[in-house]
C-alpha cells in the first residue's frame, strides 16, 4: 500500500513537473513596439506595436506598466456615430496562434506622466501582466512625431 501512494505521488509529480514546464515553454512575444513623441512637451505619449501569441492556449493581458511612465493602460479608439472615441480597455484577450495590433487610431498604449525626457532612438520597456499571474515585457523604442 505504501508502494502505491508513492507511485501515485510520482505520478501526479511527474504530470505537474511535465504540463508546467510545457506551459513555460510557450511565451507571448512584443514586436515592432514603438512610441510616438509628441510634437510638443506633453504629459502623455502613446505606444503601439504587435503582440503575438504563439501559444496553443489563450492569453490576456490585464495590465500594463513601465518605469519610465507613471500611469501605462491599454486604449482602444472606436468611431461611434461618427465622432472618434477613445476608451480604456480594462483587458487584452488573444487567441492561441493570434496577434493584437496596437496601431494609432485603434488599439494602444496610453503611456502618461512620462518620468524623464525621452527623446527619439530611446528605449522604453513596458511589463504586461498576464491573467494567472505571468509576466510579460515588450521594447518600445521612442520615434519622432513625424516618423
Amino acid at each position: 500500500m505504501n508502494a502505491s501512494r508513492t507511485r501515485l505521488g510520482l505520478l501526479i509529480l511527474l504530470a505537474a513537473v511535465t504540463s508546467s514546464a510545457w506551459a513555460g515553454d510557450c511565451t507571448p512575444v512584443v514586436r515592432d513596439g514603438w512610441v510616438r513623441m509628441p510634437p510638443m512637451a506633453m504629459p502623455m505619449m502613446a505606444g503601439f506595436g504587435r503582440i503575438e501569441n504563439p501559444c496553443s492556449m489563450p492569453v490576456t493581458v490585464v495590465s500594463a506598466s513601465s518605469v519610465a511612465f507613471g500611469d501605462v493602460s491599454l486604449h482602444e479608439t472606436r468611431v461611434v456615430d461618427g465622432v472618434s472615441r477613445m476608451r480604456a480597455l480594462p483587458e487584452l484577450r488573444i487567441g492561441a496562434g493570434e496577434s493584437a495590433v496596437l496601431k494609432p487610431g485603434g488599439m494602444h498604449l496610453m503611456l502618461m506622466q512620462p518620468g524623464m525626457a525621452l527623446k527619439p532612438g530611446s528605449k522604453v520597456v513596458v511589463e504586461f501582466a498576464l491573467k494567472g499571474g505571468g509576466k510579460l515585457l515588450g521594447e518600445f523604442v521612442v520615434r519622432s512625431a513625424s516618423d
